[in-house]
């Protein structure tokens, strides 16, 4: 029986490590979503094991009616669906500031925001990657801004494999 038991485990064991999908090193590319108002955002990818992985991202805005910048770090879990096509989840946060201009001249703020993050990609045979995902946040700040509430953003990501 325990012979059995033993066969049994180290079968299972070596079909997990034999499905067990690897995720490209390095990834850096586009997300373009609406970043609460800092528009598309400049995303790079960094596999830490087989199936984790750090994601930043960072938006920024330089126009007439406010400046401002949006960083945000994610630690992902990536798991396979069906060869190339992956689902993942993760949770990090990030920081960011606001400079109005014009009609919100002073209207200044630096915030800070918990972040969630799901989502689902396929991997191209090519060096490409494309995903689509949802990131709730949960903002605090001061008051200017009313940062502390929960927004959803959306966004499609194109970005190269390497």
């Amino acid at each position: 029986m325990k012979k059995l038991f033993l066969i049994v485990i180290i079968f299972i064991g070596f079909t997990a490590v034999s499905n067990a999908q690897t995720i490209s090193e390095n990834a850096i590319g586009l997300r373009l979503g609406d970043s609460d108002g800092m528009g598309a955002e400049v995303s790079y990818q960094r596999a830490l094991g087989d199936a984790n992985r750090l994601e930043l991202d960072l938006g920024w805005r330089n126009g007439n009616d406010y400046d401002g910048f949006k960083l945000t770090g994610l630690y992902q879990w990536v798991y396979n669906l069906d060869g190339n096509f992956n689902w993942y989840v993760g949770a990090g946060g990030g920081l960011g500031s606001f400079d109005g201009k014009k009609s919100l001249d002073g209207v200044n703020d630096t915030f800070f925001y918990a972040a969630g993050d799901i989502g689902i990609e396929y991997a191209f045979d090519i060096p490409l990657l494309l995903s689509l995902d949802f990131r709730p946040e949960l903002g605090f700040g001061n008051d200017n801004l009313n940062n502390d509430d929960l927004d959803f953003d959306i966004a499609f990501s194109i970005r190269y494999q390497f």
